[in-house]
C-alpha cells in the first residue's frame, strides 16, 4: 500500500498522530554520509523514516527548532530549513516555559540543556503524541526519562512517547496493523 493511500486511509478513519520533529533529526538527513558505524545506521534509519513513514503522520515542529537548524553554516542552514518547510510551528505559550522551569528546577537538565527542557514541555504542553529525536542524551535518555515523566504526571500533563526514529521505522513488512 502506497504511504499516500496509507495516510488517506488514516485520516479517514480517524485523526492521524501527530509527531514533533526535533531538530537532531533535521541534522540527520542533511548530514552527508558517515564512516562512523553507528551515525551511519542513524542517517539510514532517520532517511527511511523520512521517506517510508512520516507520510502516517502529522508533523509539528517549533520555533525552537527553527532556531537550532539556523544555527552554524549559512548554507548548511539552509538545507535544514528546507526540511522543516511546510511543517506547521507549535505556537509559544507562557505554560510551555513553567514546564520547562520546572525540569530544570528538578536538575534533571544541566543549564546548557534548557532548549531540549523546552522541546519536551512544548510537546507535553500541546499534547503532541511523540516527541521524534536523535538526543539520547538530554531527551531520549532511560535514566532522564522516568523523571521527564514524574515532572509531568504532577503537573498532570499527558506524558508524550519519546522516541528515535529507529523506533518508528516498520522493520517487519510482514507486519499489516490493519
Amino acid at each position: 500500500m502506497s504511504d499516500i493511500v496509507e495516510a488517506t486511509k488514516r485520516k479517514l478513519v480517524g485523526k492521524m498522530d501527530t509527531v514533533y520533529i526535533e531538530t537532531s533529526v533535521i541534522s540527520y538527513l542533511r548530514q552527508k554520509p558517515s564512516s562512523q558505524v553507528v551515525m551511519a545506521a542513524r542517517q539510514l534509519l532517520t532517511h527511511q523514516w523520512w521517506n517510508d513513514e512520516r507520510a502516517k503522520y502529522q508533523l509539528v515542529a517549533s520555533q525552537f527548532v527553527i532556531d537550532e537548524a539556523s544555527d552554524g553554516d549559512p548554507v548548511l542552514a539552509e538545507e535544514r530549513l528546507q526540511f522543516l518547510d511546510g511543517i506547521p510551528l507549535l505556537p509559544l505559550e507562557p505554560a510551555i516555559a513553567d514546564i520547562a522551569d520546572e525540569i530544570m528546577a528538578r536538575a534533571i537538565l544541566p543549564e546548557k540543556a534548557r532548549t531540549d527542557a523546552l522541546h519536551i514541555a512544548i510537546v507535553a504542553h500541546h499534547r503532541i503524541q511523540y516527541l521524534l529525536t536523535w538526543n539520547c542524551r538530554h531527551i531520549a535518555n532511560a535514566r532522564i526519562l522516568p523523571r521527564i515523566h514524574s515532572v509531568l504526571n504532577d503537573l498532570s500533563i499527558p506524558v508524550p512517547v519519546i522516541c528515535t526514529p529507529e523506533e518508528m521505522v516498520d522493520h517487519d513488512p510482514e507486519f499489516d496493523n490493519d
